[in-house]
């Protein structure tokens, strides 16, 4: 007890600098394993979304009507993802007259028209 100062003094002082220390490094060290915890399951997705949902099989990309679907090389099942056999629908159903005019009026990638 000698060498405490008083009930708030140097050893009080101390101690908080001590305490925000190691809270500061356990914050280092969740959002450390926080980015390979998200590295990981990102590599866990991708690996499942290569590989065919009915079988053992991998999937590979091709462009069908400027739509991205996936096929099985073994199965030759195609899988769409969320909304694509609705755009797919949409855009066979506008017909060759929708297909011109989407040609006409496209942007390219810099967002100016095309034409």
């Amino acid at each position: 007890m000698k060498d405490e100062k008083d009930r708030f003094g140097e050893k009080f002082v101390e101690r908080a600098e001590e305490d925000h220390y190691f809270a500061a490094k356990d914050r280092e060290l969740i959002d450390e394993m926080k980015v390979e915890f998200q590295k990981a399951e990102a590599a866990r997705r991708k690996e499942r979304i290569l590989s065919c949902p009915k079988c053992p099989g991998k999937l590979e990309s091709y462009k069908f009507m400027d739509f991205v679907l996936d096929r099985c090389e073994s199965c030759e099942g195609i899988w769409l993802d969320k909304g694509e056999l609705e755009g797919l629908l949409r855009k066979a159903a506008r017909g060759p007259l929708g297909a011109f005019l989407d040609r006409c009026f496209a942007k390219d990638e810099t967002g100016k028209k095309s034409w």
